[in-house]
């Protein structure tokens, strides 16, 4: 290794004081960011813009820029620094001999656009993640660096091509994950793992599924996944739109703060219900029905239903023009409409083809007569009244909302429809007592929505987007996997979840069947089993419950140094599980308690009575009100530094059926970074006592 430097900004890199030196560039990088920005502010398009609607969408360009190029002064620039060994496979501009680079969320550079900061997911950022002393790719130093409050605080140096430096954990690594946290969901962009990298940087035309454990950075793995995508492939993904789909508001909530904090800012966020919100919902299913609803099977009962509108054509259309008829026979018309058929496009495709093709075949007849008709006649024709009562007849228009309440409201004609795909047990199971008067009127469910939008998309495709990443998927059912296979039919997908944490009757039992209702079929697998969220105490408890609820997975296993706080205490009154959460609220960091749904008022009351403010899931922790109340049905994917779990045989009973409550348990178990206490007055499940 050479034994001077010189790193981008011009500081040179055999100072004495390394810190002082480092605190140095990161000064003068914070300067250079300011100045991008301040270039962008005072941008003049005044005189490059042709006209209004075009300046309106430069101008919001360049807003999306500024948020872009915002410094936020708790979020370290860089994180990381690596020295090379020799030139990087990079442009000359970049990088020669011996050159440091430094590694952040963004790309700075100074005044003459030389960097000062390397983009994480550059190519030549891609060793500070998975260089080892095995494979030290050409690096000579690795630095991580440790920040308080947004200040340059420690370093930590790994000397990868001295063999005689022997391999060891990063502490600074170990400190930034284990940090406490408060508010919304933070990147893990300087804590990124070799395996999580591998799924980061995979390509955009493969769609990837994860199967990771509690703690093992799953939605953190998606969610910089996508901001890799849209930094490798930017043009592309600027024209086809990207969407993040989260289990709930509570959870996009979240997550939400992760994306602007690496720079992208143009990522839509919804729910599966967002989706497909062509109906006002305003009642629940049982779970039987919503489980025949969520069923593949209703895809084909829909497809029935829709295409049964289409009637072979008994009579001839006859096209009056001057003075000249033109008849189209029966039998002509019908075969036209079998091609339709045959071919296999949306129905409302086919729908707009007919005219088109009937108009052809009177075309046909004029050239036969001696006559040379061209385009605007065929038009024409298409248009004309005959020819439009004809198709009206044939091929009508449906709504796909009044069709789904005709399925669901009329027995004989979902009988008729469902006839050797669905039981005469399931049909009554999703058949309304009474038929809803209209659309408007309709009590409809959130299954209900996912039908709806499934039969629009038979009449009308949906549009695709360039790629789409579908978090806690082992809840959807196979209906609502469509839904989110449709919004990517041309992209991709990183589909991310825990078949162990699988809190629906209808909850996900293989990657590789949800994959092909999701129209991925041949998407990689990857599993994650390092732990690096959840203590190993807390984990190896929590693991006693998979041998019930997914015994095929692999057990997580926490890489934590630090074994975490982990108790359990047998309680006699509800007074106790508030005195817990005070004692965790000495420590720093968020608190939450989490307990069966039922349980949340008698709780809720209880901390009012002890005058200890809290918040619901979804609202932002702040340092003056850090214990967040959790009913269990809204915790997955939510992390607390410290969680109280009240009655653990409780979340059980208030689910459907015992393994549905056991992964409810499971995912509740698992919530916490630094430590889990267990309350309980109820005996503990069976199953946690193996």
């Amino acid at each position: 290794m050479p034994t001077s430097h010189r790193s981008f900004g011009g500081t040179p890199l055999s100072s004495a004081d390394p810190l002082s030196r480092e605190r140095a560039h990161l000064a003068a990088s914070r300067a250079a960011l300011r100045a991008m920005r301040e270039d962008v502010e005072a941008l003049d398009i005044s005189d490059v813009t042709a006209n209004w609607v075009n300046a309106q969408v430069l101008q919001r360009q360049i807003e999306q820029r500024i948020k872009a190029l915002a410094d936020l002064s708790d979020t370290p620039l860089f994180f990381g620094r690596l020295d090379y060994l020799h030139a990087p496979g990079v442009e000359k501009a970049e990088g020669a001999q011996g050159e440091s680079f430094y590694i952040g969320r963004r790309h700075v550079h100074d005044a003459d656009g030389d960097p000062m900061v390397i983009d994480w997911r550059a190519p030549v950022s891609q060793p500070f993640y998975r260089a080892s002393k095995k494979d030290p790719m050409d690096i000579a130093l690795r630095r991580r660096f440790g920040y308080t409050g947004g200040e340059l605080t420690a370093y930590e140096d790994e000397h990868l091509s001295d063999p005689a430096e022997a391999a060891r954990t990063s502490r600074l690594l170990q400190q930034e994950i284990e940090r406490p946290r408060v508010g919304p969901m933070r990147d893990i962009v300087a804590t990124i793992q070799p395996e999580q990298d591998e799924i980061v940087r995979s390509g955009l035309a493969g769609s990837v599924c994860v199967q990771g454990g509690p703690g093992t950075g799953k939605t953190a793995v998606g969610l910089h996944r996508i901001a890799y995508l849209l930094y490798a492939h930017r043009e592309r993904l600027a024209r086809t739109g990207t969407l993040v789909v989260g289990p709930n508001r509570s959870f996009l909530h979240y997550i939400e703060q992760v994306l602007p904090a690496l720079g992208e800012l143009t990522v839509a966020q919804a729910t599966v219900d967002d989706l497909v919100a062509h109906v006002e919902v305003r009642a629940t299913d049982d779970t039987r029905a919503a489980t025949v609803k969520g069923d593949a099977r209703m895809a084909e009962v829909l497809r029935r239903a829709l295409y049964s509108h289409v009637t072979m054509p008994t009579e001839p259309v006859v096209v009056v023009r001057g003075s000249r008829r033109w008849r189209v026979p029966a039998y002509e018309l019908e075969e036209i409409v079998r091609q339709l058929l045959e071919r296999d496009i949306r129905y409302g495709a086919a729908r707009d083809a007919l005219p088109q093709r009937i108009a052809h075949a009177v075309l046909v007849q004029m050239e036969r007569a001696g006559e040379a008709p061209d385009d605007r006649v065929q038009d024409a024709v298409a248009r004309n009244s005959a020819v439009k009562a004809a198709v009206k007849a044939i091929w009508p228009q449906v709504d796909p909302a009044k069709l789904v309440m005709r399925l669901l409201g009329d027995a004989e004609f979902l009988a008729e429809h469902s006839a050797g795909l669905l039981e005469e047990d399931e049909r009554k199971a999703i058949l309304w007592p009474k038929p809803a008067r209209s659309v408007k009127s309709a009590k409809w469910t959130a299954a209900d929505a996912v039908l709806i939008d499934e039969a629009a998309d038979l009449i009308q495709r949906t549009p695709s987007l360039g790629h789409v990443v579908l978090d806690e998927a082992q809840d959807l059912s196979p209906m609502q996997y469509r839904a989110v296979g449709r919004r990517c039919s041309t992209g991709s997908a990183t589909v991310l979840g825990d078949l162990a944490q699988g809190t629906t009757p209808w909850a996900t039992r293989s990657w590789q069947e949800a994959l092909a209702h999701l129209g991925k079929p041949d998407a990689a697998i990857e599993e994650l089993t390092a732990g690096f969220r959840v203590p190993t105490d807390v984990i190896t408890y929590a693991s006693r419950l998979l041998p019930h609820i997914a015994p095929g997975l692999t057990p997580v296993t926490s890489i934590r140094e630090n074994p975490g706080l982990f108790e359990i205490r047998s309680i006699t009154q509800t007074s106790q599980v508030v005195s817990a959460c005070e004692e965790l609220l000495e420590n720093e960091g968020s608190v939450g308690l989490i307990a069966a749904d039922p349980r949340i008022p008698q709780l809720a009351e209880a901390l009012a009575a002890a005058g200890l403010p809290h918040l619901a899931p979804g609202e932002e922790t702040t340092e003056g009100t850090r214990l967040t109340l959790v009913p269990a049905s809204l915790a997955k994917g939510l992390e607390y530094d410290y969680v109280v779990l009240d009655e653990p045989a409780a979340v059980i009973d208030a689910e459907p059926d015992e393994p549905t409550g056991l992964r409810r348990l499971y995912v509740s178990l698992t919530r916490a970074v630094s430590g889990l206490i267990i309350t309980h007055t109820a005996p503990l499940p069976e199953q946690l006592t193996d």
